[in-house]
C-alpha cells in the first residue's frame, strides 16, 4: 500500500499500472526530482547550484530513452504516470514549505496529524467507487484467515513510519533531496519487478534505466560539492 497521506496524489500513477509494467512505472517515477526542482522554484523561488540541475538531465534523458525502447509502452498509461509523478513532486514541495514555515510552526508529527484525516476523507469514497466489493473481500479473507487483519494493521503502522520518515527527511534536507533518495528505491524496484514478474525489457530500455541511476549518483556528488 502506498503512503497514506500521499496516496490521493498517487492514484493517477496507480491507474497507469493497469497499462504498463511496474518496471516502466518506476522508471518514469525517477523524473520526480525534475518536477520537484521546477515546483520548488515556482513556489519558493529557491534555486540550486547549476551543477545540481545539470545532474537531473541524465535522469530525465534516461526515462525518455526507456520510453522509446519499452516493449509495453502505452500512451495513456504514460500520461497518467507523468501526471502522478508531477503531483507527487508538488506534494513534497508543499509539505517542505509547511515544515519550514516560521508562521505555521508545524513539525513532522503535526503535519501527519492534519494530513492523514484529509487523505481518508478523499480516498475512502474513491476506494468504494473503484473497488466497491473491497469490504466484502476483506471480510471473506478474514473469515478464512484472521491474520489478514493483522497484516492490514501492520501495513498501516509501516505507512505511518514511512510518512513520518519522509517528513523528517524533508525538514532536515530538502524536498528535492527526498525525491532523489526515492530514486534509489525506484532502481531497486525495477530490478525486483523484472526478476519476479518477468517483465519484458529491451536493451534500449535497460540503457535508459541505467542512465537514470547514473543521474542519481551524479546528483548526490553535486550536492556534496555545493555544500
Amino acid at each position: 500500500m502506498s503512503e497514506i497521506t500521499g496516496s490521493r496524489f498517487y492514484t493517477v500513477g496507480l491507474v497507469s499500472a493497469w497499462y504498463m509494467p511496474v518496471s516502466f512505472n518506476q522508471a518514469i517515477g525517477a523524473t520526480t526530482p525534475f518536477f520537484t526542482a521546477v515546483f520548488a522554484y515556482l513556489i519558493t523561488m529557491k534555486t540550486e547550484p547549476l551543477l545540481v540541475y545539470a545532474t537531473l538531465v541524465p535522469v530525465v534523458t534516461g526515462v525518455i530513452i526507456a520510453s522509446g525502447g519499452e516493449p509495453s509502452f502505452h500512451l495513456f498509461g504514460f500520461v497518467m504516470c507523468i501526471g502522478g509523478t508531477a503531483a507527487r513532486a508538488l506534494k513534497t514541495v508543499l509539505q517542505g514549505v509547511l515544515l519550514s514555515s516560521e508562521g505555521e510552526k508545524l513539525n513532522s508529527m503535526n503535519l501527519l496529524l492534519y494530513m492523514a484525516p484529509i487523505a481518508v476523507v478523499l480516498l475512502l469514497p474513491v476506494t468504494l467507487y473503484m473497488e466497491g466489493n473491497v469490504v466484502d473481500i476483506t471480510l471473506a479473507l478474514a473469515s478464512i484467515d484472521i491474520r489478514i487483519l493483522w497484516y492490514l494493521l501492520f501495513n498501516s503502522v509501516l505507512a505511518y513510519f514511512v510518512n513520518l520518515a519522509n517528513f523528517l527527511v524533508t525538514k532536515h534536507t530538502s524536498a528535492l533531496s527526498l525525491q532523489v533518495l526515492g530514486n534509489a528505491k525506484g532502481a531497486v524496484a525495477v530490478v525486483v519487478s523484472i526478476l519476479i514478474f518477468k517483465n519484458p525489457v529491451s536493451v534500449i530500455g535497460m540503457l535508459g534505466y541505467a542512465l537514470t541511476v547514473i543521474g542519481v549518483i551524479l546528483y548526490n556528488e553535486a550536492r556534496k560539492r555545493s555544500k
